[in-house]
């Protein structure tokens, strides 16, 4: 397909997937928002989502978004949201960018984090925009990381925990995850530790309630500790079973399933107020694809209405204030809970 004239606020989605197509979705139904393409490796997928959204977006035939091939697909985007699996999301936004196009990436293992973020340099460059891991977690729990801060004169702790996966490809890169080393941050120094280790059974908002969480290969601490100077320490953890502690380290013994059900995400920040020390929680409990697919809508739609004008690759705790992000995720259904003592939110 051949696209027409550039417009300020034509939007590509790559991936049509459990988080794409609801990303899509979203989309097509905001004001902000111009025409909506959509691409994907398997393109009868992408017809097949297009046709079921209905007017609003259109399939982009045979598109991979990658290399030379995919160029032609993102010139004269506004903006290239990827909602692929895990180890494209560079490749994809290093096209994008040379496209011209900002980029919203729901990326969320450590390869493709570390790779988006190293696109800080050329982004400002261009003049572009870079928004690193805009789904459920991270994503939303960098934005609940940002609200809490306002609690505090100084951060020094942020924990965070997630629980539950979206489609399959959430359901894989969980798999991966927590097969992998973990990436806590220790008094100034990314110190790897052992996946599947440091047990610790978090209480997510109802229905999830309280789950045993591990350490695994998560992102949140390269997303983190640049937008918190002078945090001391910074960790996150994964839910798991005895079962997915024992087969982390093998293939997937099963099919993934089509939708993993709700789940939910915490972050506990510990810090200074006046002269004593204090500690928040925040969480929430959402289908996991739905709340990063509008994490990510929201992003989009930031970029296009001149919400975020941070040149650069970032995470979504580097906004100055988080407060009408949640504001606005609430209006479309994902809420956010403060913890009040004795195990509820």
């Amino acid at each position: 397909m051949t696209v027409s004239a550039p417009d300020e606020r034509r939007v590509l989605v790559v991936g049509a997937g459990a988080v794409g197509s609801r990303l899509v979705r979203q989309l097509v139904s905001d004001p902000e928002v111009g025409p909506v393409l959509l691409s994907d490796r398997r393109p009868g997928l992408a017809s097949q989502v297009a046709r079921a959204v209905g007017d609003g977006v259109e399939p982009v035939a045979g598109a991979n978004g990658l290399g030379t091939a995919g160029m032609g697909d993102m010139a004269g985007m506004a903006v290239v949201a990827l909602a692929v699996a895990a180890g494209d999301h560079r490749d994809l936004a290093v096209s994008a960018l040379e496209a011209g196009a900002d980029v919203v990436s729901v990326a969320d293992s450590i390869d493709d984090v570390r790779g988006l973020l190293d696109l800080d340099s050329e982004a400002v460059v261009r003049n572009r925009r870079v928004i690193v891991g805009a789904g459920y977690g991270p994503g939303l729990t960098c934005l609940l990381a940002r609200h809490a801060a306002g609690w505090f004169d100084e951060v020094e702790e942020i924990h965070v925990a997630k629980s539950g996966t979206g489609g399959p490809d959430c359901a894989r890169q969980h798999h991966r995850a927590l097969g992998g080393n973990a990436i806590d941050w220790r008094d100034g120094v990314l110190v790897d530790r052992n996946g599947r280790s440091g047990r610790e059974l978090v209480w997510f908002p109802e229905p999830v309630g309280a789950l045993d969480c591990y350490r695994g290969a998560l992102a949140d601490s390269l997303l983190l500790v640049p937008e918190f100077p002078g945090v001391r320490r910074v960790t996150s953890r994964i839910s798991a079973t005895r079962r997915d502690r024992l087969t982390a380290l093998l293939p997937m013994m099963r099919r993934p399933h089509r939708d993993g059900g709700p789940g939910g995400v915490k972050v506990e920040m510990r810090g200074v107020r006046g002269s004593a020390r204090e500690a928040v929680v925040l969480g929430a409990v959402d289908n996991p694809a739905t709340a990063a697919a509008t994490v990510a809508s929201v992003a989009v739609s930031r970029i296009l209405s001149g919400g975020w004008d941070l040149a650069g690759s970032h995470g979504l705790a580097a906004t100055a204030d988080a407060t009408p992000w949640l504001a606005e995720l609430a209006r479309r259904g994902v809420k956010a809970a403060v913890f009040e003592g004795a195990g509820s939110f």
